[in-house]
């Protein structure tokens, strides 16, 4: 099995290369987690058709994988840098545009046009004794869940083990093909990250996706553009999101490790 590990901002992203059928990936990708402890996901990637293509093992969306996935294609085809290209990606309704802005050794700098949010919304929601609404972004492909210090959730952050049965029993409510609980503070984020097609469940060092959908949340609440940059447990990543034009941009780097 041929396959290359990638480190966009610490979420260790393993790519397959090799052709495997869709009913097996989970089971490659959990072979493969066993094998290289600190992979927190496994992607599928095609570029023998008219886009490159990426598929998560779970059928999900994700956007360091996204960039991943671009590099290795601009490594492999020895592209010039800086590039846009356009890859299939799971979880998104349209081929998604990724900017490879910078190259330094394996290193490259990169933004990814993130799917737009199919609703942005208050939930409510219950674990426990806990009660009360929290902000969801529903996404093609992957759901996110913001939760701040002044929701009486916030304590999940502290309680690994209740976190973790509260986001597989909230994704199922949700009917998401994956869920991510964005734990903020500040500019501090902590992301967990269920998904059901793999069953897998990380606390993971930076989520792409999610912190786009905090940009979009956040952005939706003032109505205005915004541009943060939140601290994560594997480095920094950058959001821009305009509820105008519902233009959202990931800036963030990925490596060969």
């Amino acid at each position: 099995m041929q396959y290359r590990i990638f480190d966009p901002t610490g979420n260790i992203t393993a790519l397959v290369e090799d052709s495997v059928d869709v009913a097996l990936q989970p089971s490659v990708a959990a072979d493969i987690m066993r094998k290289h402890p600190e992979v927190e996901q496994v992607g599928f990637v095609s570029f023998d058709g008219d886009l490159p293509s990426l598929r998560m093992a779970g059928g999900e969306f994700c956007g360091n994988a996204s960039m991943s996935a671009a590099a290795l294609f601009a490594l492999k085809q020895n592209l010039p840098i800086p590039a846009t290209l356009k890859l299939s990606v799971s979880g998104a309704p349209e081929p998604v545009a990724v900017r490879l802005e910078q190259r330094e050794g394996e290193t490259f700098r990169a933004a990814v046009r993130m799917p737009s949010a199919k609703v942005v919304q208050k939930n409510s929601f219950a674990y426990a004794d806990l009660k009360g609404e929290l902000p969801v972004v529903q996404m093609d492909g992957i759901s996110h869940i913001l939760v701040e210090p002044a929701s009486p959730f916030f304590s999940l952050c502290s309680d690994r083990a209740a976190a973790e049965m509260a986001v597989r029993q909230w994704c199922g409510e949700l009917c998401a093909d994956g869920l991510g609980l964005m734990f903020v503070s500040g500019d501090a984020l902590t992301p967990l990250v269920f998904v059901p097609g793999c069953d897998t469940v990380f606390w993971e060092t930076s989520c792409a996706s999610g912190t786009a959908a905090v940009g979009m949340a956040l952005a939706s609440e003032t109505g205005a553009r915004i541009d943060r940059t939140f601290t994560e447990p594997g480095g920094s990543l950058r959001v821009e999101s305009d509820p105008r034009t519902g233009e959202t941009w990931l800036h963030g780097s990925t490596k060969q490790s």
